[in-house]
């Protein structure tokens, strides 16, 4: 559910992890949105535990270990929390899952927080 209250976030341990999520149907994907709070309203005035670069990839079953890649991006922490990633990669199927990889974060050593992720497409 998102919340944007500062530390409500889906946090996991270090700067790598990945995140599956099951849409309600089969989509073509056009984009994704990621969302963090603002360095203004950081307790820290900064936002280290961000993530930085990640990719995106559609899978046609959760048991599936290489994924379509969609995309290759950097969430800039300079921006506006709420940024949009276009699909990047020439891509002709439908997927129902998505899972986005995080490869790094904006420099925090214990953990990256992630607040929002969308998926934006059209119904296959």
């Amino acid at each position: 559910q998102p919340d944007m209250y500062p530390g409500n976030c889906w946090a996991f341990k270090g700067s790598q992890g990945y995140l599956v999520v099951r849409l309600s149907m089969k989509i073509y994907p056009t984009a994704f949105t990621l969302e963090h709070i603002p360095k203004t309203l950081s307790p820290t005035g900064n936002i280290t535990s961000a993530p930085r670069n990640f990719s995106v990839y559609g899978l046609d079953d959760e048991y599936q270990e290489e994924g379509k890649l969609l995309g290759e991006y950097v969430y800039d922490q300079d921006g506006e929390p709420l940024q949009m990633f276009p699909v990047m990669e020439e891509n002709e199927d439908a997927f129902q899952i998505v899972e986005l990889r995080i490869f790094s974060n904006w420099g925090h050593a214990e953990y990256t927080c992630l607040y929002r992720f969308r998926v934006h497409g059209k119904p296959a």
